[in-house]
């Protein structure tokens, strides 16, 4: 059975709506699937209604930026409850202090001659500030994009070499994830219930055993193995360690948008296709 266990829509950084998300992957053939926003809630409802007319069953998700210790890692979490007003809480909280950084970059590439309606960007997102969304809402300013193109010494640069250029650098200022501690998730966890996934560890180089086991005791229930982020040798180990926790394994596209141009690729699922039969213990959370 084809599943996704990672999707991303307008109410973080995707591109599609919660109802456009859930026709792209029915004409996929996808028969389970989750949102997983970050940092938000914000589109499950509307996730969950448009699958269930769809033949979907819609699984409640949310990826996190969470940390223990001092070490950062992004986790997935799935079937909980997403009324409770504890976790809206932890989510605001983490909401405010995203949205206090990103004004702080904005201000910082005004002062240094760019042009930008701080207010008006961080009004159109209020539940989670997207850096690919800010990046899109400063190059359509006709001198910004001059401007950039011309220090760049490219007519096309990518988001990647944007974000490291203006919104990863000491002149401008960093735009930071806004990191929750795993000791917090993990409590709440205990009360509102669900799993706690480990997401594309190859991705950032998670792959380390004390890591996980600190991560097992404090809570953590699986790990994501099936990601496009993951290479063919890394999908072996993190499937061969995630047995020996006796993790569940899960998998995700992490499919965000269409890339548009004409590329033959237009996003993962172009190449990259879940199979719930290659994932162990997934049945308990699909």
């Amino acid at each position: 059975m084809l599943i996704d266990l990672q999707l991303h829509s307008l109410y973080s950084d995707g591109y599609l709506t919660p109802t456009e998300l859930a026709e792209f992957i029915a004409a996929k053939g996808v028969k389970a699937a989750a949102i997983t926003d970050h940092n938000t809630v914000g589109g499950v409802y509307e996730f969950r209604k448009a699958c269930g007319k769809l033949g979907i069953k819609a699984i409640t998700g949310l990826e996190l930026y969470a940390k223990l210790n001092n070490t950062r890692f992004n986790l997935l979490w799935y079937n909980f409850d997403e009324t409770a007003p504890a976790l809206h809480n932890l989510l605001r909280d983490s909401q405010i202090r995203r949205r206090g950084q990103a004004r702080k970059m904005l201000k910082s590439l005004v002062d240094n001659g760019f042009s930008l309606d701080v207010n008006r960007i961080l009004d159109k997102y209020t539940h989670y500030v997207p850096i690919n969304h800010v990046v899109d809402d400063f190059m359509a300013v006709p001198s910004n994009l001059k401007r950039v193109t011309e220090e760049m010494k490219t007519y096309n640069p990518r988001e990647n070499e944007i974000i490291k250029h203006y919104f990863n650098n000491k002149k401008f200022g960093t735009l930071r994830d806004s990191y929750i501690n795993f000791e917090r998730i993990a409590k709440l966890r205990s009360l509102i219930g669900g799993q706690l996934i480990l997401c594309h560890p190859a991705k950032y180089n998670y792959i380390n055993i004390k890591f996980w086991d600190k991560l097992k005791k404090a809570g953590l229930d699986g790990v994501e193995v099936l990601s496009p982020h993951h290479s063919y040798g890394a999908v072996m180990y993190i499937q061969s360690l995630s047995k020996e926790f006796g993790f569940i394994d899960t998998g995700g596209s992490d499919f965000h948008r269409f890339e548009g141009d004409d590329y033959p690729i237009q996003g993962s699922w172009d190449y990259f296709k879940i199979d719930s039969n290659a994932l162990r213990r997934v049945t308990e959370i699909i």
